[in-house]
């Protein structure tokens, strides 16, 4: 690790500029895809009725947790693998790819089969609403199959990303979402002599599409410069390796763990303000994942080129990289502020939804304009420059503090004992990303996260 010193490594801007958009931009198209699925389930739901589609947003929060397992997987994964990609060492990365698919395909079969036994029990997680439950257990039996299939094109396409094959992996998963919404939009009405199978189309057209994904990753990974699994030792990780790994990876299954329950808790109280509240939170937060899909991109783009830079050896130029990607966040926030203001009139007006619930829409939208800010920081300067250096126990540390000591506890409070409106609810549970910004800051200033991973 190197101190912070008065003077910073010139950067050369032009070849800085064009790695980041090189890399941001297929991420946050595959991001922007992958968050476009949800925007036509709820567009096309919202057109046949509103339980349709709250029911929908509730049964997808089991994927979102199953999500947090494979992140923290597959994050732990893109640290090393991006270190050693710049070390140029591909039988490590072979090694790592074998590790991210063993753990992933049993993170899957657990989901899968939960969907499978046990779907109205899952749904009560959300919601005591009988048809809520009815609706969303029938969803989960034939999108099940989905998450069986999902962990392992998600090993596929880290390594693709981080193996600068970024633009095939970005291509498959726009490839798989056009399908997705292109099916979406024949069984949920029927089309083509189809039969309308509102929910339950949405869940085939999703299962569908990831078994044509999962083809495809494994066509395109078998080009000669890609990187495959090593199966003949897919059982053999090596000691010090694994133990690399473990070190990446508990703290960002921790972090994913209370982010991601942290999210599904705040969908959870928020199904349990009435349905009309449910609603509105569940329109809000497609707008929320599409608009959040360009710090998304940058946010994994500086993650590679941190890393790449520390797995180099260049140490000073990773973290000017680093400073340069911090400040860029700001810029990101401020747009994606602007951009939720100016969008809400189209969001408002785009589903089908009662009187009460369009007011807890705007106002929802107003509150997430704050709130994004936020959130962009964060995810370029902590999932991004902190989690590129190895920095992963600090996320964390400032979920547990801020979402579950803070924003969780003081959302529970009002809804269910104080009883506020959804609104003041809703901005309880905005609090942890805008509160924790100054903390960030101190924690990127220590430059702990300037280091080589490698071995």
């Amino acid at each position: 690790m190197i101190q912070k010193t008065k003077t910073e490594v010139p950067i050369d801007k032009k070849i800085f500029y064009r790695q980041l958009l090189k890399l941001a931009f297929p991420i946050a198209l595959q991001s922007l895809m992958l968050a476009a699925v949800a925007a036509g389930d709820a567009l096309m739901l919202g057109k046949v009725a509103q339980n349709e589609m709250t029911a929908v947003s509730l049964a997808t929060q089991i994927q979102f947790v199953q999500n947090m397992f494979l992140g923290a997987i597959t994050g732990a994964g893109a640290i090393l693998g991006a270190q050693y990609w710049g070390k140029g060492d591909r039988y490590t990365l072979e090694d790592i790819f074998n590790m991210i698919l063993r753990f992933c395909g049993v993170i899957s079969i657990l989901f899968f089969l939960g969907c499978e036994l046990m779907p109205g029990l899952l749904m009560h997680i959300f919601t005591h609403d009988d048809t809520l439950i009815a609706i969303g257990s029938s969803y989960l039996r034939i999108a099940g199959w989905s998450y069986l299939l999902t962990g392992v094109s998600q090993c596929y396409l880290t390594m693709m990303k981080i193996s600068d094959h970024v633009k095939p992996g970005a291509l498959i998963s726009s490839c798989a979402v056009v399908l997705n919404l292109c099916l979406n939009a024949v069984f949920i009405f029927g089309l083509f002599g189809a039969p309308a199978m509102q929910a339950r189309g949405a869940a085939l057209a999703t299962t569908i599409s990831r078994i044509i994904e999962l083809a495809l990753c494994v066509a395109v990974s078998a080009g000669a410069s890609c990187i495959r699994p090593a199966f003949r030792r897919f059982f053999r990780l090596p000691k010090q390796l694994a133990a690399d790994f473990t070190r990446q990876c508990l703290p960002l299954l921790g972090g994913s763990l209370c982010w991601g329950i942290g999210f599904t808790s705040y969908t959870a109280i928020m199904g349990h303000m009435g349905s009309d509240a449910a609603a509105a939170n569940s329109v809000a937060a497609v707008a929320r994942d599409l608009i959040c899909c360009m710090c998304n991109g940058i946010g994994s783009a500086a993650g590679i080129m941190v890393g790449n830079e520390l797995g180099a050896g260049r140490l000073d130029r990773g973290r000017a990289y680093g400073i340069k990607l911090k400040n860029i966040s700001y810029v990101i926030g401020f747009v994606s502020t602007a951009l939720v203001l100016a969008v809400t009139p189209l969001v408002v007006n785009m589903v089908i939804l009662t009187d009460q619930a369009q007011d807890y829409l705007v106002g929802m939208m107003v509150i997430m304009s704050v709130y994004m800010i936020g959130r962009c920081v964060n995810t370029v300067t902590i999932n991004g420059v902190l989690d590129g250096g190895g920095d992963t126990l600090f996320d964390m540390y400032s979920l547990i503090v801020c979402m579950w000591l803070i924003a969780i506890p003081l959302a529970l409070v009002g809804a269910f004992v104080l009883h506020w409106s959804p609104l003041a609810v809703y901005a309880c549970t905005c609090l942890d990303e805008v509160g924790k910004i100054p903390w960030v800051m101190m924690r990127f200033r220590k430059y702990k996260w300037v280091q080589n991973l490698t071995r």
